[in-house]
């Protein structure tokens, strides 16, 4: 979801503003989503580099991320399951137990899935599985011979859910920045002009129109 800062400079107003018109957009879409029966479907909020921005700017997040997560109506209160893919432990212990309160709350949710990416890095994530899978290992729990991708997968933040099928990268970037390196290795990648502000549901649909005309062969022919 890129584009927050340029949206507002744009303006004259204030990066937290642009964040905000962010948030409002995020509510867009999740909305948009379910409408069109989409049951995966998953936001760049924050990625461990962003802790490097300016200290009030990064404030601002914390605070918007709290009063957006206080909306519960959004989430579970539409049966919807809520996921964080991150470390949580380097956020203020407000956030990080209503982000783990959301989680489990909404944990017996089947027919959307959301899962939110803060303090969220690719790299970090395959760390994190290869941690987990050298500690099984050490612990006697699990052969090295037994791990495979699918091993591989499941000890991964997105734990049991498919990989990524469409990455949409707004604002003009053409990168990954870092974003579900492992989960995105046959995903079909879309890039748009507009700012994150202003994507919604048409953006949405054009992404969507976009994927729906590809051939996906997966390697094969």
């Amino acid at each position: 979801m890129d584009g927050n800062g340029r949206w507002a400079a744009k303006r004259g107003l204030p990066r937290n503003l642009g964040h905000k018109a962010g948030a409002e957009a995020l509510r867009k879409v999740v909305d948009s989503c379910r409408r069109l029966g989409i049951q995966y479907v998953t936001f760049y909020a924050f990625s461990t580099e962003n802790w490097k921005r300016p200290v009030e700017e990064v404030n601002a997040l914390m605070k918007l991320f709290k009063d957006y997560l206080d909306e519960v109506d959004r989430f579970s209160g539409k049966k919807s399951r809520i996921i964080f893919l991150g470390d949580k432990s380097p956020f203020p212990a407000e956030l990080r137990d209503r982000m783990t309160a959301l989680e489990k709350d909404s944990a017996q949710y089947t027919s959307m899935t959301i899962m939110l990416a803060m303090n969220y890095g690719g790299r970090d994530d395959i760390v994190y599985a290869a941690k987990r899978l050298a500690r099984l290992s050490a612990e006697g729990d699990i052969s090295p011979e037994d791990i495979d991708e699918k091993t591989f997968s499941g000890m991964l933040y997105t734990g049991s859910a498919p990989d990524a099928d469409l990455i949409v990268r707004s604002s003009g970037e053409q990168r990954l920045s870092n974003f579900l390196l492992w989960q995105s290795a046959y995903a079909e990648f879309y890039f748009t002009d507009t700012l994150w502000p202003d994507f919604d549901e048409k953006e949405l649909k054009k992404a969507l129109e976009s994927f729906a005309a590809r051939s996906r062969r997966f390697g094969g022919v």
